[in-house]
């Protein structure tokens, strides 16, 4: 299952700051929950295989992930044959309750032989899952934007500084016959950087979005 979100579009979001493992048994049946940070949709669903083929052998691999900010945001989740909103959905809530995104989480089964009804999976499946996230531990992140940086080498103290006080990344550089720079930066301090580049080399700078 799939949706878009309508949350309100943000350079920031939180995830997991790591893979994390960790099991909980419940009536005999072993639960083991995989989290991990993902940057897309293809990361999410390739982690799913690759967890639910290291446990082939498993009675159930139920899993939920959440990626994209605000109007791309999307999520899925799967019960994997558990009774329907017992695994998959609880995974999710636990990921959407800590207002997460770009994170997976795959919840394994092994059965122990004794049925825990339908509530009684809801809340197994979202013990797992919280107690896998919070051994992931969160971190904030940033939507970042590449700017392509060309200037002659008289004026490179001047975007250095602004490169500094705005808290630019240089990626990549090439001092030939001039200076150019591709410099990473926060989404919404972008066009401030570039008006303030401009200003402080009195516009003997070249600057487009890479």
């Amino acid at each position: 299952m799939s949706q878009s979100s309508d949350n309100q579009e943000s350079d920031s979001y939180h995830t997991v700051k790591k893979f994390h493992q960790t099991e909980i048994k419940i009536k005999g049946s072993r639960f083991i929950g995989y989290v991990r940070p993902v940057h897309n949709r293809a990361e999410a669903e390739t982690f799913i295989t690759e967890i639910s083929t290291q446990n082939y052998d498993a009675t159930h691999n139920c899993f939920a992930y959440r990626v994209g900010l605000g109007s791309q945001s999307i999520f899925r989740y799967n019960d994997d044959g558990e009774p329907s909103g017992t695994a998959g959905k609880p995974i999710l809530q636990a990921i959407e309750g800590r207002n997460l995104t770009n994170t997976v989480v795959v919840v394994t089964r092994y059965f122990g032989g004794t049925k825990l009804g339908t509530g009684g999976l809801a809340r197994a499946y979202g013990e797992c899952a919280q107690n896998t996230l919070q051994g992931a531990g969160t971190i904030q992140k940033f939507l970042v934007t590449h700017l392509e940086i060309d200037f002659e080498y008289h004026v490179q103290n001047a975007v250095m500084k602004v490169v500094n006080e705005m808290g630019g990344t240089i990626i990549s550089s090439d001092y030939t016959d001039r200076a150019r720079i591709l410099l990473g930066i926060r989404q919404s301090k972008s066009d401030e950087c570039s008006a303030r580049l401009v200003q402080a080399t009195a516009g003997k700078i070249t600057i487009k979005k890479a």
